[in-house]
């Protein structure tokens, strides 16, 4: 009796054994289920990105070179001015008094100057005594001409004839040393001012088409064209200013950011596949419903999509994204085709 039920127990942990052997096998075999996607003709650009700010082509800062409190200022933003034009006037009561006190000395040391000279005509004093007095003179005309050079930082003038762009400040307030009050300039033309990493700055050339991208104009198409490349680039930052010319037409304005695409390399009616179907030079197509690894050659890189361009046929369906660990004959179940 005791047999028999072992026996049975044998008999099912086997039977149990089995299925679990046979759902095994048959989940190892099972198709895979994958996406597909058909390689596409289009343009490939290979793209330098950088950040940028809109800034006019001519225009200058004013900025003081004393510290001292702002006692006039001109309403003048937005409006043109020409070249010397007064755009605010700074606290100069301080230098004044010192002007003056430099004066009341030179006018006491040239009438003591005449009266020493009258004295050397009748041979009362040395020559000695009459250029000392002449120098004294000299050392205070000086003394005068640096001061009246000083009062005139006291008074900020537009550098060139142009729009005021933009003036801060406001009367009362201290005007710190190197503080930018004014911004003076022409409004058109535009460009952009973008920093270019150092590595990528030997592609970039001038001439070469970029596409912009502000998030004030989303849906706008912007366009520019590199103009000018700094010789120098900066080390702390490890970047060179490239300057990108704006069309008369741009909807963009000083101040505003963007992203900056320098097309450094197009591709045109190149065979284009999604990035995600590529990995290092493998890509898996499909045949007789199994995947099969191939080897490509690739062109232009994106982050989007790669050029292929050998390796690859037009007509066939590649696996998109592809597993990392797809292997070459797996039984592949197509669930999507997607038309990209």
């Amino acid at each position: 009796m005791r047999s028999k039920q072992q026996m049975r127990r044998y008999v099912v942990a086997v039977a149990a054994a089995a299925a679990v052997g046979a759902a095994a096998f048959w989940y190892a075999l099972r198709p895979v289920p994958l996406s597909v996607v058909a390689p596409k003709r289009g343009d490939a650009a290979e793209i330098v990105y950088a950040s940028g700010v809109v800034e006019p082509r001519v225009w200058a800062k004013v900025t003081s070179t004393v510290r001292e409190r702002i006692v006039e200022q001109c309403n003048c933003e937005g409006e043109r001015v020409e070249t010397g034009d007064a755009l605010a006037r700074l606290d100069d009561t301080e230098a004044q008094a010192i002007l003056g006190e430099l004066q009341a000395r030179l006018s006491l040391a040239q009438e003591e100057y005449r009266r020493k000279l009258a004295l050397a005509e009748r041979n009362t004093i040395s020559e000695q005594t009459v250029d000392r007095a002449r120098t004294d003179v000299a050392q205070l005309e000086a003394l005068i001409a640096g001061q009246e050079a000083r009062l005139a930082a006291y008074v900020l003038r537009a550098p060139s004839a142009g729009r005021v762009l933009r003036q801060d400040g406001e009367i009362g307030e201290v005007a710190e040393l190197g503080t930018v009050l004014f911004w003076v300039g022409e409004p058109r033309p535009l460009i952009v001012e973008a920093e270019v990493n150092e590595e990528d700055i030997p592609r970039v050339e001038v001439g070469q088409k970029a596409y912009l991208r502000s998030d004030v104009f989303p849906e706008r198409a912007l366009e520019a064209v590199v103009d000018s490349i700094t010789p120098k680039g900066d080390p702390v930052t490890k970047t060179y200013r490239v300057r990108l010319g704006l069309p008369e037409d741009t909807p963009l304005r000083i101040g505003m950011s963007t992203d900056v695409n320098i097309v450094v390399r197009l591709s045109r009616n190149a065979l284009i596949i999604p990035a995600a179907a590529v990995s290092g030079t493998k890509v898996a197509v499909v045949k007789s419903r199994k995947a099969m690894l191939r080897e490509i050659k690739t062109g232009i890189r994106g982050t989007n999509g790669v050029e292929v361009l050998s390796g690859l046929e037009e007509s066939e369906r590649i696996i998109s994204p592809l597993p990392p660990d797809l292997a070459d004959g797996t039984r592949v179940d197509v669930v999507r085709t997607e038309a990209k």
